[in-house]
């Protein structure tokens, strides 16, 4: 166990020592140098902006963008019974399950048998991302363009299978791209070979944290000079026979078998847990410098983000919400934004008993509940995507902002009172959006936290 209190190594400088006072607690700099210093500042310089000039993503809902918000816009729910394999026997047999996906013109159906379903998630959502993006006749200096493709399993499907066939039929019967696909680091790097992109290539997996923490890394190259251009977010291939069971045996879903469309329900009384899901969400995200040069469509600007760590349990957040309300401190801090100039968070909101009010208590200690202030769960419709849900949550907060429409929290039937922030319950809420941000927290307390706005010359 470790100690409670910080060892003597970590404690704290004493603000009265001659040797570590500071001049702005001590009141001897001028007030106005004092407020400069402290104010925070939104970069210029257009090197160092980062815009969105693309989105590409594959739902349950298709992955058609237009299609997909306003399904989100219409309350729809996307959660149904799993058929991907017999659930016979499994208190859970519901989840956000993508059927009838198609990567026709995208993969052929060579490289689609081989690869994991992540894989074909991430050049699928790659590729239309780049296509949203222009850049299909536009000669790009592949050097410096990247990609950063976030996941929780990765390729989970492909390793449940392997292990399926060597305890079947013996070791001859594993497939020779077995180790390969089975590795997270592929979906993002057979997006970079099948374009052939030489930037910055990885994959990031902080659980359900994933995606924010792509953005967040690719940003930071982009900005260091690393990279023009950087497709980034999230894919998972998750309705599989081993993670279903595997969060059944953490008691992490829901068990609403009888009623799917009602068992994702953030910041409800009743709710039992959240629904699986799975998905990808990616951006096209380049320097301004870059993007303008191009004439490219800009969609929205990345202000900034912050990552962090609870240090606190493997799978539940700090009640008091001390590293959550630090991490968007230091997001909106990296992002130039002060907490009032935020009206629009798209949250976490899994439909837990413990993760949802830990979030509200975190958002609760950085912003007030005011009516200009507006928070939404796209989880009560999609389930939880994993490492593509703030992927997917990314591209619905700039969704809101393009088009001023918020989507529904569906599945506020009996609201926890203790939340007072308006959730735009059940019905879709017009809503002129000055800065947003998109919370993703992931087990073993990995925090991420991202902001947008509309984009300003």
């Amino acid at each position: 166990m470790f100690p409670l209190q910080p060892s003597p190594l970590f404690r704290p400088f004493s603000t009265t020592s001659p040797a570590t006072t500071c001049l702005h607690c001590t009141g001897a700099l001028p007030l106005s140098i004092r407020m400069a210093a402290s104010s925070p500042r939104r970069e210029r310089d257009p090197r160092k902006r980062v815009v969105i000039t693309g989105i590409g993503l594959v739902s349950a809902f298709g992955s058609d963008v237009d299609t997909y918000y306003e399904k989100l816009l219409s309350g729809e729910s996307a959660v149904g019974l799993i058929d991907r394999f017999d659930t016979a026997g499994f208190p859970t047999r519901i989840a956000g399950q993508i059927k009838g996906f198609s990567a026709r013109g995208y993969v052929d159906e060579e490289a689609e048998q081989r690869l994991d379903g992540s894989q074909v998630f991430s050049l699928v959502a790659g590729k239309r991302a780049l296509e949203h993006a222009c850049l299909g006749d536009y000669k790009i200096d592949r050097d410096r363009v990247g990609v950063i493709v976030g996941s929780g399993f990765g390729g989970g499907t492909m390793s449940t299978a392997g292990v399926r066939s060597l305890l079947k039929e013996g070791p001859e019967a594993i497939s020779p791209f077995y180790v390969a696909c089975a590795f997270t680091n592929m979906a993002p790097a057979v997006l970079a070979i099948d374009r052939g992109f030489r930037g910055p290539t990885y994959a990031i997996s902080t659980a359900c944290a994933s995606s924010n923490h792509c953005f967040h890394e690719a940003a930071n190259h982009i900005r260091q000079g690393n990279a023009d251009l950087i497709i980034a977010g999230g894919v998972e291939y998750a309705i599989a026979i081993t993670s279903v069971a595997g969060f059944i045996a953490c008691r992490a879903l829901s068990q609403r078998n009888e009623d799917p469309r009602t068992a994702s329900r953030p910041w409800d009384r009743d709710r039992d847990g959240f629904v699986i899901g799975e998905g990808a969400g990616l951006l096209v995200m380049e320097s301004l410098e870059h993007a303008m040069k191009r004439d490219a469509p800009i969609l929205a600007e990345y202000l900034g983000s912050a990552v962090n760590s609870d240090a606190h349990h493997m799978t539940d957040p700090r009640a008091d919400g001390y590293g959550i309300s630090l991490c968007i401190r230091n997001a909106l801090q990296n992002a130039g934004v002060a907490p009032e100039e935020v009206n629009y968070i798209n949250a976490h909101a899994t439909s837990t008993p413990v993760g949802d009010l830990a979030e509200i208590t975190a958002m609760k200690k950085v912003f007030k509940v005011t009516p200009e202030m507006r928070i939404n769960a796209t989880k009560s419709m999609l389930g939880h995507c994993l490492g593509a849900a703030g992927g997917m949550e990314a591209i619905a907060t700039i969704k809101a902002i393009i088009t001023g429409w918020l989507h529904p929290t569906i599945n506020q039937i009996n609201p926890e009172p203790s939340v007072e922030f308006n959730t735009v319950p059940n019905v879709k809420q017009q809503h002129e959006v000055n800065v947003a941000i998109s919370n993703s927290f992931g087990f073993g307390g990995h925090n991420s936290v991202v902001v947008f706005s509309a984009f300003k010359p």
